[in-house]
């Protein structure tokens, strides 16, 4: 876990730099993903695959509905902008009106999965903008804790809204 915690310490370091990366983020390609789906114990490859199908069930179909399929009733979330739980989750997710729609077979802009233990970050790609409108890419990352195959707790990188 001291590994986990020193590479997400890192990845903040670029927060106070300026917005224009020296190379732009790519994606991991479908056959990436799956392979990085694949690896690692069978434990944490179970609790990779379940941050992805919830990810893309979720947060890409709009399927905020089967939340309880993924989430613990007693979900922590650390993001300042939405409430604990799985009541909260699925309050904060409604409000933002999204589209159902079908199941992604991969997570776009996926740029990593990765687990140790009962822990799986996910870094994705973003496309944003710098003061003068200038186009950049850079990484988001979400961490979940696994329980019982649930997710239990969540850490972003979310600044308040």
């Amino acid at each position: 876990m001291k590994k986990i915690v020193f590479a997400l310490a890192l990845t903040a370091l670029p927060l106070a730099m300026p917005a224009s990366a020296a190379e732009p983020v790519a994606a991991a390609s479908p056959t990436q993903q799956g392979a990085m789906l694949a690896s690692g114990s069978a434990a944490e490859v179970a609790n990779k695959k379940l941050v992805d199908v919830m990810w893309r069930t979720l947060l890409l179909a709009g399927r905020i509905d089967e939340a309880g399929k993924f989430l613990a009733p007693e979900y922590h979330q650390h993001n300042p902008n939405a409430d604990t739980g799985l009541k909260g989750f699925e309050a904060f997710f409604n409000k933002l009106h999204m589209t159902r729609k079908a199941v992604p077979a991969t997570i776009p802009n996926l740029v990593a999965i990765l687990a140790q233990g009962d822990l799986v970050v996910l870094a994705t790609k973003l496309d944003r903008k710098d003061a003068k409108g200038k186009p950049y890419t850079t990484t988001w990352f979400d961490m979940f804790r696994i329980k019982d195959d649930k997710i239990v707790e969540h850490w972003d990188c979310a600044p308040m809204m």
